[in-house]
């Protein structure tokens, strides 16, 4: 069954480990996270974009395929399932589907109209048992047309929408959506320390996840990072595998290019993608 993101976040800072939220796009996608979660004994959390949503039909269509798979894989690992980068309207209509969390981000909005917007959608969450995410400074990069240039957040606006009651805080901390470019100056640890130090114990989430070397991400969890994104670097090796599927010609054998057997080794690849990040994260064996 799923569930919200609250408890699972909550042991991950305690236990100095994070929780990747994997970004699903279709059947295949979803089927291939779930099963290396369950494989690996590791919480995990299912990200849906507004654009992906839009995608697969709607997010009841989401939380319906996913609750059904969840009973006919026979998944036992706490799932949460989550919208991604969330207006308003779409954090309405995901807490109608049935999702578990959500994440409303305000940061484009003026401090004030951010935090009355927080505080509404916080009374809504709560009264259901659903976790809520916050976004203070844009994440930089683009995700879903939305682009930003990698903020770091003023860790006092941190703390401010951390007393609004949220669950765990984006922060930005010079982390992108998308490829990091050449010039990429890394994380920030000196803003994470700083926001630490005035939020204690909420959870930190890093998004834009692909990317960022293995020694970084280990010290961001170390400072209280518990949920680290994870999107494009799952399309990446989607689309590798897939590529060499086809430019071996393997389509053309037999029944290869029946889309079952072609999409086979994409998402394998994904599975292969999601345990790797699972073990960076130390979330394997925390269900």
């Amino acid at each position: 069954m799923l569930v919200s993101a609250t408890e699972m976040l909550k042991k991950a800072v305690a236990g100095k480990y994070a929780v990747g939220q994997f970004n699903i796009n279709n059947l295949e996608w979803t089927k291939a996270i779930l099963q290396t979660a369950q494989e690996n004994n590791s919480p995990v959390i299912l990200g849906v974009s507004e654009g992906a949503g839009k995608y697969m039909c709607g997010f009841k269509t989401v939380s319906a395929m996913v609750k059904a798979m969840i009973e006919e894989l026979n998944i036992t690992v706490p799932v949460a399932l989550h919208l991604d980068h969330g207006t308003y309207d779409g954090c309405m209509k995901c807490i109608e589907a049935g999702f578990s969390s959500v994440m409303f981000d305000g940061s484009h909005f003026p401090i004030e109209e951010n935090k009355a917007k927080t505080t509404e959608l916080v009374n809504i969450c709560h009264s259901k048992g659903i976790s809520i995410e916050a976004e203070v400074g844009a994440i930089g990069g683009e995700e879903d047309g939305v682009i930003g240039s990698g903020e770091i957040a003023d860790p006092n606006e941190c703390k401010t929408i951390a007393d609004l009651g949220v669950d765990f805080l984006a922060a930005g901390i010079g982390n992108i959506h998308g490829k990091y470019p050449e010039n990429w100056k890394g994380l920030d640890f000196d803003a994470l320390a700083a926001i630490k130090t005035l939020i204690g114990d909420l959870p930190l989430v890093l998004h834009g996840g692909t990317g960022i070397p293995a020694d970084m991400i280990k010290k961001a969890i170390s400072l209280g990072v518990a949920k680290i994104n994870v999107n494009t670097e799952c399309q990446l090796y989607f689309q590798a595998a897939t590529r060499k599927y086809i430019e071996e010609g393997k389509d053309l054998q037999g029944k290869g290019f029946d889309p079952r057997k072609l999409l086979a080794p994409g998402f394998e690849a994904i599975k292969e993608i999601v345990k790797e990040k699972m073990e960076l994260f130390g979330s394997i064996n925390k269900a």
